[in-house]
């Protein structure tokens, strides 16, 4: 093996509860060389890492992230935050984590994400290549459905990032670890994946996983199209006497303003004119 192929098959994970040594045993099943990091010392782990992922490494966070191009991150949403923004900088980084508000407490970024949890994740590690995955089946489901390719019942898990190259390798990981891999798409996509999504929780065959995800994708275009954004002034509707518009305040904020046009054109020429 060469050593670019040895560089390859380094998997780090940062988290050592349920879900990421679950996924540490699954990938020294696979050929991995797994290390391993929890919220403290390597110290505070080693045992813990050696009875549940046996083969695998208890390292620090610095020392995992430096031993491998592909990240895993399974820790509770809510300390993401705690991890420097520059942690992860060109690294491969599977949001493996889900928001539970009952866990996390109630965060208003993550309620109201609109493209999903995982762009906030992207924009606190900006420099990181994040791919979600790992995160639609629960650590019991994901460890007893995991079988060897060509097997007649292996369920697929799916990935969704802008990085083309980074799905890519996630694609790979995903097989190693004993599922299909389908790619989902842009990294908005993960927002199926996540608790209330249509795939979230259950266990599809492949085709059954790109069935939902291709529907999820097919709504979501037409909401888009349905709600278009564009530039526009902040304007009063309503209060110029016709009944044939919306009483409501726009936003200033272009991604905040629906085309009121399609709703009426008139009216909203007759509302621009007044106002010049």
């Amino acid at each position: 093996m060469s050593s670019s192929e040895a560089a390859d098959r380094r998997l780090g994970i940062v988290g050592a509860g349920k879900a990421g040594t679950a996924i540490a045993r699954a990938a020294v099943a696979g050929g991995y060389d797994v290390a391993i990091s929890g919220s403290g010392s390597a110290e505070r782990i080693e045992l813990v890492v050696e009875v549940l992922a046996p083969g695998a490494r208890a390292l620090s966070t610095d020392e995992v992230v430096s031993n491998a191009g592909l990240i895993v991150l399974a820790i509770p949403m809510h300390r993401f935050r705690e991890l420097r923004r520059e942690l992860f900088a060109g690294k491969i980084l599977v949001d493996a984590m889900n928001y539970w508000d009952e866990i996390d407490g109630v965060d208003e970024q993550f309620e109201t994400a609109p493209a999903g949890t995982s762009m906030v994740v992207q924009e606190w590690f900006s420099s990181a290549r994040v791919v979600k995955s790992l995160n639609h089946l629960g650590y019991f489901k994901f460890e007893k459905s995991r079988l060897a390719k060509g097997r007649p019942g292996r369920i697929a898990i799916a990935a969704a990032g802008d990085d083309r190259a980074a799905v890519v390798a996630v694609l790979g990981l995903i097989d190693t670890l004993g599922f299909d891999a389908i790619d989902a798409g842009r990294l908005e996509a993960g927002l199926a994946l996540q608790p209330g999504g249509p795939v979230f929780g259950a266990g599809h065959s492949a085709k059954e996983l790109s069935k939902l995800l291709s529907r999820q994708a097919a709504s979501a275009r037409l909401d888009h199209r349905l709600v278009r954004p564009r530039m526009a002034s902040p304007l009063e509707i309503g209060t110029n006497g016709d009944k044939s518009l919306p009483t409501r305040q726009l936003r200033s904020d272009p991604l905040q303003i629906q085309d009121v046009a399609e709703v009426d054109p008139s009216g909203l020429e007759n509302v621009t004119r007044r106002k010049r």
